[in-house]
C-alpha cells in the first residue's frame, strides 16, 4: 500500500520547530487529532534506537492509548524515520523554506483497519495542532 503525505508549513525558524516537534515538554501540548483528546504523556528519547511513548487520551477518560515507536534514522533539522510498533514506517521531513517559515512533511504507512481518508485527516489534524501550537509561542 503506498504511504500517505501529510505536511504543514510552519511561521517559525527550522531550530524552534525542531525543539517543539521533538520535545516531550512541547510535544504534550499538540500532539493529539481532534480538541477533545490530549496528550497527557510524553517520553521522547531522540536517537537512533532510542523510543518515545505518547500517550493520547480522550478528555472525558472514554478511551486511552500509548503511541510507541522505534528511531532508525535522526538527521538534525532535516529527517526523522522511526517505526511504530505495529511495523509501520513514518518519516518526517523538515525543509527551511526560509529563516523564519519551516516546511514539515510527514509520509507515514497507513494501518489497514480505518479508512485511509480518515487516516490522512487524523494526521493531518495532528500536524495542525503543531502548527498552531508553534505559531502561538513565537
Amino acid at each position: 500500500m503506498e504511504p500517505l503525505i501529510v505536511n504543514a508549513t510552519i511561521n517559525s525558524p527550522i531550530e524552534k520547530v525542531w525543539d517543539f516537534f521533538t520535545k516531550a515538554e512541547h510535544i504534550v501540548h499538540w500532539n493529539f487529532a481532534h480538541e477533545s483528546w490530549h496528550c497527557p504523556r510524553a517520553e521522547n528519547n531522540l536517537e537512533v534506537g532510542g523510543e518515545f511513548f505518547y500517550t493520547m487520551a480522550a478528555k472525558d477518560k472514554s478511551a486511552s492509548f500509548v503511541f510507541h515507536g522505534t528511531y532508525t534514522e535522526i538527521i538534525p533539522f532535516q529527517k526523522i524515520e522511526y517505526f511504530i510498533e505495529d511495523g509501520r514506517k513514518v518519516e518526517i521531513f523538515f525543509n527551511e523554506i526560509d529563516k523564519n517559515t519551516t516546511e514539515i512533511f510527514e509520509r507515514f504507512e497507513p494501518e489497514q483497519i480505518n479508512a485511509l481518508e480518515m487516516q490522512e485527516q487524523g494526521w493531518q489534524s495532528i500536524l495542525n495542532q503543531f502548527k498552531n501550537y508553534m505559531e502561538g509561542n513565537l
